[in-house]
């Protein structure tokens, strides 16, 4: 939650303020990595300096740079459309879990105030099934965070569970069964609750199929070794021209390249803890106050206004 609200205050800051925000920045992932390279750098110059010849002509590095620029390009944009694909994802399962905690408070008859009850736990089990998806794809066991939106029975269950959110969603989806069994709704009103049930479930497999097909392996390695490799080389295309300039320039372009590769690492599991990761908890926040809201409302109460003539 108070990265949430990092986030928006980030939005609204000034331009000039947000250049030297330290938080949120892949800046302390990098700067060792960045000096490394300026020492290397400062090195060379040293050796240049003496008398040995290690310049390489500045145009050596032209078509590398071109290179090293396509894949970075390449890296980052795959990396943000995972993450902006997991935001759909999770925007989608808030959009579901209203309509359906709508249709459910709704739509179920009250015969008696057991209905209720059980109307209220179930409502509660879509805020529990968000919040199961979150630990899920973090691989988290089911907590105390989870135990408030679940009857103790069902909770003690879940942690033997390999797949807690299904588990809910079985849960869930025998509620509604049982209603329309009871006569509470019809097989249009059972089959739009299912439909909805479905596409969080649906949602549930995206994410996991975002989770585990990461980038592939080779390709990462791929990537760190050449970004390593362009970064060493600089100073011997630069010495020759800079001199004692040659550290500085070396690690301003090491701190460019690197920080692009680190965004693209980020961001590319967006379900983490990470600076810029999706923020899961503010999303499942959102969830459990839609929700309560929505059971202050009185349905019946609303129906015998609407009916009246």
């Amino acid at each position: 939650m108070n990265r949430e609200k990092s986030q928006q205050s980030s939005l609204s800051r000034p331009w000039f303020r947000s250049l030297w925000q330290w938080q949120g920045s892949v800046i302390p992932s990098i700067v060792p990595r960045v000096f490394g390279c300026a020492f290397f750098a400062l090195g060379i110059s040293v050796l240049y300096y003496f008398g040995l010849n290690v310049a390489l002509p500045l145009e050596s590095g032209l078509v590398p740079s071109i290179v090293l620029g396509l894949l970075l390009v390449f890296r980052t944009n795959t990396a943000y459309e995972r993450y902006w694909e997991g935001r759909k994802l999770w925007g989608l399962l808030i959009n579901t879990v209203r309509n359906l905690s709508r249709t459910i408070w709704v739509t179920i008859k009250e015969n008696d105030s057991g209905d209720r009850t059980e109307k209220i736990v179930t409502l509660r089990l879509l805020i529990a099934f968000a919040i199961a998806t979150k630990l899920h794809l973090r691989s988290e066991p089911v907590n105390e965070d989870l135990a408030r939106f679940l009857p103790e029975k069902w909770h003690k269950k879940l942690c033997t569970i390999n797949h807690p959110p299904l588990e809910i969603a079985f849960l869930i989806g025998d509620y509604l069964q049982q209603q329309y069994n009871k006569g509470s709704i019809n097989s249009y009103q059972l089959t739009a609750m299912f439909k909805l049930l479905d596409t969080m479930v649906d949602v549930l497999g995206a994410c996991e199929r975002i989770l585990k097909t990461p980038i592939p392996l080779a390709y990462t390695i791929h990537l760190k070794q050449l970004v390593l490799l362009y970064c060493l080389t600089l100073p011997f295309q630069f010495v020759d021209e800079l001199g004692w300039m040659t550290a500085p320039i070396v690690a301003l372009i090491s701190f460019t390249i690197l920080g692009i590769e680190a965004i693209g690492i980020e961001i590319e599991d967006p379900f983490g803890y990470d600076a810029n990761d999706l923020p899961l908890d503010q999303i499942c926040y959102t969830m459990e106050t839609n929700i309560e809201d929505l059971m202050t409302l009185a349905p019946s109460v609303r129906y015998l206004s609407e009916n009246q003539p």
